[in-house]
C-alpha cells in the first residue's frame, strides 16, 4: 500500500472514531438522546408514584368525609322567559334497605350489568378505568361499583367529568375498599345509585318500575334493575318498539349474560346458562312523568322532557344531578306562544287523529332561542316528544339545494327544464313534478314557487349531493340525518328525515343572512348551592354564530320563497297583516308527512305532521293531505299571534348574485296531463311547455343562446320511453311506450287514486313525485 493511501486510510479511521465523519457522531447522539430519555422516564416514574403515595396520605378517612345528606337533594326548577315556573323535575324518591333485605336476584343483576368482578376488585375497577384513560378524556366513564359509590355518596366529589376528579375519586375508592367490606359498599351503593324515574335506591326502584319491594323481585327483574344504571333517564318510560327500548333490551341482556358469565367462574352467583334462557324481559308498571310535582299538565311534561335533554347535551349534566342538585334553569320559552302553539292544531284541524305527530317549532333567528313548541297531547301515553319526531322533508328541503346553488354562482335567473317526468344518473326511478305536471322552461325563482321536482333534482346534481348535506348541516340539520341514508340527488326532493326543530333552525339561518345560531331553550343555569351560572359547551357558537351560506345567498333563496307564498302552494299561510313572509311547502311521497316552514325576520316556524306508524296522513275534513292545506294553516294560526304587536320589517332586498346559467333543453316536450292537486290546493290551469305569458319582471325570461351540457345532464343519456295514456276514472292504467333505456310504465289508475289519469313515466319503476 501507498504512503498516500495509508494515510487516507488513517484519516477515515480517526474520524470514524471521533465523529468527524458523521456518523459516529449521529450514533453517540443517539446513545445519548436514549440514556436522556430514560432517565427521565425514570425520575417521571418514580415522581409520579411519589406524587400518589402523598396524594393517597393526604386522602381524608372516611370518618372525616361528609355524606351528602337526604337534605341535600332538591329537584331542578324550570321557569318561562319571564320567571313563572313552567315545570320541575318532581320530588325523589328514596328509601334505605339493609342488605338482608335485598336478593341475590338484584345483586346478581347489578353485578351482572357493572361490574362482573367486584368481589374480586373491591377497590378500583383496573379494567374499567384504563378504558376511560384510553379513551381520550370520556373520564366518566370505566368507573367501578366502589368509585360509583364513592362518587355519589361522599360530598365533594362531583359528577364533573374530569381526570382531576377521577383521581380524587380513585384515591378515595382505595381507602373505602381498606375500611370497609365488599357487602357494606355494595349495600350502600345500592342505597344512593339512581335508576330513574326520581328513584334513588333499589327499593325505591322497585316501587318506580313494578309496584312491589325490592325482596319480592325476580332474577329477571334484578336484572332488569342493573340495565337501567347505565342510561336511568332514557331507561325510564322508553315507547315500546323505540329504538331505546331495543338499546334497554340489549342491556338487559348484556346483564343476564353477565351473570352467566359470573356462574362459570363462581357456581353460587349468578345463573346457570339453562336459568338465564328461561328468563323473558320484565313487563314495567306504567309511569306517567308528567304527573310528578306540577307538571300535570301535558305542556309541563314536554318542557321537561326537551329541557333534561338539553341540559345532558349541552351542559354535560347527569340526569342524577338533573334530578337532585336544585338547579334553576330558566328558558327562552314564551308561555303566551306555547299556549298558541298548542291552540293552532286544535283550532285549525279539530279532528286530528290521536296516530298523528304533530310538531311545531319557533326560532328565533338572531338568537337561535326557541321561543316556543308544540310536543303533543298526551305525554303519559306518547312520550316521544313531536319537537324531535323525524320525518322525510318533501320539497321542503329544497331551500337547502337553492342556498347551496347560490353560494356556487348559479343565480335565480338561470333556467332549467321542468317538464315530467324526468330520468336522471344515480336514481333507479323517473322523477316526476307533482300531478306529472310540465312546467317547460323554469327559472329558479318559479322552480321554487311551484315546486318543480325535475328542475331541483338536476340543481342538486350540478351542485353535488354532499355540497347539499353540508349546507344543511351548516344551517342547523342535525347531522345524524345524514349518517343511515345514501346520498344521491333525490335529496333535492326531501328524502332526508328532518324534526321541526331542524327546520326552525334551518329557516332561521336564511332569515339571519346565512348566519346560523345553535337553537337552544336553555339561557340560563344557576347552582343555588354555589350562586354560579354554569356554562353550556356551545356559548362560543351562541355568542358569534357561523357562516352556513352567503347573506347575498340568503337575500336571494328569501325572495325566492316570498314567491311560495304570494304565487305558489303556500298561500295559506300568507299573514292577515299582509306582512311579507317567506317560507316552503313539503309533501313526502304518498303523504306520510306534511310540512310549512316559514318565517318572517324575527321568527322562524316549522309545521309538521306524520304519523307514528309512518303510514299515509289521513285528516277528516281534508280530501287531498299536502304541506300546503294542513301544516301551512297551522302555521298561519300560530304565527299570526306570534306576529300581534309586533313591527312589520320587511326583508333584505334580492342580491340576483351569481351569473345566468341555461340547464333547459331547446325544445320541450309536450306535458303529461294532469288531474289531482298541486301543492297549490286551486284549480290547476291547462300546463304548457312555455313560461307563463307574465313573467316577473326583474327576470331575463330570455335563455342563454346554447345550453350546457353537464357530467350528470339526463339529456346527454337516454331514457327510457314514454309512459302510456292514463287510465279511465275507475282506474285502469294504460300501456307503456318503449324506448332506448326501456320500456315505459304504463298509465297510473283512475282518478279515484293517487294521481289518477296519469301517464306512466320512463323507465322500469314508478316515479318520484314529492310535493
Amino acid at each position: 500500500m501507498s504512503t498516500d493511501k495509508r494515510r487516507s486510510a488513517d484519516r477515515r479511521r480517526r474520524a470514524s472514531r471521533d465523529g468527524s465523519d458523521g456518523r459516529g457522531g449521529v450514533k453517540r447522539f443517539l446513545s445519548r438522546a436514549a440514556k436522556t430519555l430514560l432517565v427521565t422516564g425514570a425520575l417521571g416514574f418514580v415522581a409520579g408514584v411519589a406524587g400518589l403515595a402523598i396524594a393517597y396520605a393526604y386522602t381524608p378517612d372516611l370518618d372525616d368525609l361528609d355524606p351528602q345528606g337526604d337534605a341535600a337533594f332538591a329537584a331542578t326548577s324550570i321557569t318561562y322567559a319571564d320567571g313563572s315556573e313552567a315545570a320541575t323535575t318532581g320530588e325523589v324518591n328514596r328509601f334505605r334497605v339493609s342488605r338482608d333485605e335485598i336478593p341475590d336476584t338484584v345483586v346478581n343483576g347489578v353485578l351482572g350489568a357493572e361490574q362482573r368482578d367486584f368481589y374480586e376488585q373491591p377497590g378500583i375497577s383496573i379494567s374499567g378505568t384504563m378504558r376511560a384513560v384510553l379513551s381520550g378524556g370520556q373520564a366518566g366513564g370505566g368507573s367501578g361499583i366502589t368509585q360509583q359509590m364513592a362518587r355519589n355518596y361522599y360530598d365533594g366529589l362531583s359528577q364533573e367529568r374530569s381526570y382531576v376528579r377521577k383521581v380524587k375519586e380513585i384515591l378515595i375508592s382505595l381507602k373505602v375498599s381498606r375500611q370497609m367490606s365488599a357487602d357494606d359498599i355494595l349495600t350502600q351503593y345500592l342505597n344512593t345509585i339512581y335508576f330513574g324515574r326520581n328513584a334513588y335506591g333499589v327499593q325505591a326502584a322497585a316501587q318506580a318500575y313494578f309496584g312491589k319491594n325490592v325482596e319480592d323481585l325476580d332474577a329477571a327483574e334484578g336484572a332488569f334493575i342493573g340495565a337501567l344504571i347505565q342510561q336511568p333517564g332514557n331507561f325510564s318510560n322508553p315507547p315500546a318498539g323505540s329504538e331505546m327500548e331495543k338499546i334497554l333490551r340489549e342491556r338487559w341482556g348484556y346483564a343476564v349474560k353477565g351473570e352467566v358469565e359470573m356462574h362459570k367462574e363462581h357456581p353460587d352467583r349468578g345463573l346457570s346458562q339453562s336459568e338465564a334462557d328461561a328468563l323473558e324481559f320484565p313487563e314495567t308498571v306504567p309511569w306517567d312523568e308528567t304527573g310528578q310535582a306540577g307538571n300535570a299538565d301535558p305542556e309541563k311534561g314536554y318542557i321537561r322532557t326537551a329541557v333534561v335533554k338539553e341540559l345532558k347535551e349541552r351542559y354535560d349534566l347527569t340526569d342524577q344531578q338533573i334530578a337532585t342538585k336544585g338547579y334553576e334553569v330558566t328558558t327562552s320559552l314564551d308561555k303566551d306562544l306555547m299556549k298558541a302553539a298548542d291552540s293552532a292544531f286544535d283550532e285549525t284541524l279539530p279532528d286530528m287523529p290521536e296516530t298523528t305527530n304533530m310538531g311545531l317549532a319557533a326560532v328565533e333567528p338572531e338568537s337561535g332561542e326557541i321561543k316556543a313548541f308544540h310536543g303533543g297531547d298526551d305525554p303519559a301515553n306518547d312520550p316521544d316528544n313531536s319537537l324531535y319526531q323525524r320525518a322525510q322533508a318533501g320539497s321542503a328541503f329544497k331551500p337547502y339545494v337553492l342556498a347551496t346553488a347560490l353560494d356556487q354562482g348559479i343565480g335565480l335567473k338561470s333556467t332549467f327544464d321542468g317538464n315530467s317526468p324526468q330520468n336522471f344518473p344515480g336514481l333507479t326511478a323517473p322523477v316526476r313534478n307533482d300531478s306529472n305536471r310540465s312546467w317547460g322552461t323554469v327559472d329558479l325563482v318559479k322552480a321554487t314557487a311551484k315546486s318543480v321536482n325535475t328542475a331541483y333534482v338536476q340543481l342538486a346534481i350540478d351542485t353535488t349531493p354532499q355540497a347539499v348535506v353540508d349546507t344543511a348541516e351548516a344551517s342547523g340539520i342535525a347531522k345524524e340525518q345524514f349518517e343511515t341514508a345514501d346520498l344521491g340527488p333525490n335529496i333535492a326532493l326531501g328524502t332526508y328525515q328532518v324534526t321541526a326543530l331542524d327546520q326552525a333552525a334551518g329557516y332561521a339561518t336564511f332569515a339571519n343572512g346565512g348566519v346560523h345560531i345553535p337553537q337552544h331553550m336553555v339561557t340560563e343555569v344557576k347552582d343555588p348551592a354555589t350562586g354560579q351560572r354554569l356554562h353550556p359547551d356551545d356559548q362560543g357558537r351562541l355568542d358569534s354564530g357561523k357562516r352556513a351560506f352567503s347573506e347575498a345567498a340568503a337575500a336571494d333563496a328569501t325572495y325566492a320563497m316570498t314567491q311560495v307564498v304570494e304565487n305558489g302552494g303556500g298561500d295559506k299561510a300568507a299573514l292577515p297583516d299582509g306582512r311579507p313572509v317567506a317560507g316552503k311547502t313539503g309533501t313526502s311521497n304518498d303523504a306520510k308527512s306534511a310540512w310549512f316552514v316559514g318565517y318572517t325576520p324575527q321568527l322562524s316556524v316549522a309545521v309538521g305532521l306524520s304519523r307514528t306508524d309512518g303510514q299515509r296522513l289521513v285528516i277528516p275534513g281534508v280530501s287531498d293531505v299536502y304541506g300546503g292545506t294542513t301544516s301551512a294553516r297551522i302555521w298561519r294560526n300560530f304565527m299570526a299571534k306570534a306576529m300581534e304587536g309586533q313591527p312589520v320589517k320587511d326583508f333584505p332586498a334580492p342580491a340576483w348574485t351569481g351569473s345566468t346559467r341555461n340547464d333547459a333543453p331547446v325544445t320541450s316536450p309536450s306535458p303529461e296531463p294532469e288531474s289531482s292537486p298541486s301543492d297549490k290546493p286551486e284549480p290547476t290551469p291547462t300546463p304548457s311547455t312555455e313560461p307563463d305569458p307574465t313573467p316577473d319582471p326583474d327576470l331575463d325570461p330570455t335563455p342563454d343562446p346554447e345550453p350546457t351540457c353537464l357530467p350528470f345532464d339526463p339529456r346527454c343519456h337516454t331514457g327510457g320511453g314514454g309512459g302510456g295514456s292514463g287510465g279511465g276514472d275507475t282506474g285502469g292504467g294504460g300501456s307503456g311506450g318503449s324506448g332506448d333505456g326501456g320500456s315505459g310504465g304504463g298509465g297510473s289508475g283512475g282518478s279515484g287514486g293517487e294521481g289518477g289519469g296519469n301517464g306512466g313515466g320512463g323507465g322500469l319503476l314508478d316515479g318520484l313525485a314529492i310535493r
